[in-house]
């Protein structure tokens, strides 16, 4: 049950030594934040804390977590604990049982072939409503496929996937539907979870990569948004492919 989190060690001490990357350096920033970090809602500390550890993995699929065990890891009492928890049910990250815990619910079969059904459905229904302010995305692509090129040469496979991320929420985000932006948005989080940022980039990967989008961007400059959209379908089959292979 629960992180194994000690209760006589200082919380962000246990957290460097037990938490993946991205959980630990959020712990490192609330403590080093003290006491700016009071200004930050205890609910947001937990809640970015949980997330990040769930799609971290650091707390598997089917590991029972327990309000006091959050309380103490993250230095809250158990109320903010409890609406953080709240926010990660809604978002189908936990289960809630009372007076037992919130279960880390494990990734499904079908949950991968839903997730990646309905990225494609928004992506292609953005592809088309972007068309026709498409000049004023390029340069925002661009963009992110030079912070790609970077991540690439520095051999930073994790800000290489950030920036794989925020090109595809650019141009979903550019289609003007916030419902939608936000459902992609929840969409590339359970797709992190399922294991696809675990996967070890290869550079050779992340040149393909870095191809393909640059393939987009070059079809956005063009006159045909069949082409476009055509191509966003072919690289979300490829982040298929590897999702698959990831279980």
């Amino acid at each position: 049950m629960g992180s194994g989190v000690a209760g006589d060690e200082p919380a962000s001490e246990v957290a460097r030594m037990t938490l993946g990357d991205e959980t630990a350096e959020i712990a490192r920033v609330v403590a080093e934040a003290a006491p700016e970090a009071e200004k930050i809602p205890a609910a947001e500390r937990v809640y970015a804390y949980v997330k990040a550890a769930i799609l971290d993995r650091v707390y598997p699929g089917g590991e029972l977590l327990t309000e006091g065990e959050l309380a103490t890891a993250v230095g809250v009492s158990r109320t903010p604990v409890r609406e953080a928890l709240l926010r990660l049910e809604e978002s189908g990250l936990v289960k809630l049982y009372p007076k037992r815990g919130a279960l880390v619910l494990p990734v499904l079969p079908q949950e991968i072939e839903d997730v990646l059904e309905a990225r494609e459905l928004i992506e292609t229904h953005a592809a088309a409503k972007v068309w026709p302010r498409r000049k004023q995305l390029i340069a925002a692509l661009t963009e992110k496929v030079e912070e790609m090129r970077a991540h690439r040469k520095a051999g930073d496979a994790k800000s290489f996937l950030e920036a794989d991320r925020a090109f595809h929420e650019a141009i979903v985000g550019a289609a003007g539907n916030e419902i939608l932006a936000k459902l992609y948005n929840s969409l590339r989080d359970r797709q992190v979870r399922m294991g696809v940022p675990g996967i070890e980039v290869q550079p050779a990967r992340m040149d393909k990569s870095i191809g393909a989008h640059q393939e987009m961007i070059d079809a956005l400059g063009g006159n045909s948004v069949k082409r476009f959209r055509e191509l966003v379908v072919a690289h979300i089959k490829v982040a298929a492919t590897d999702l698959r292979g990831a279980r």
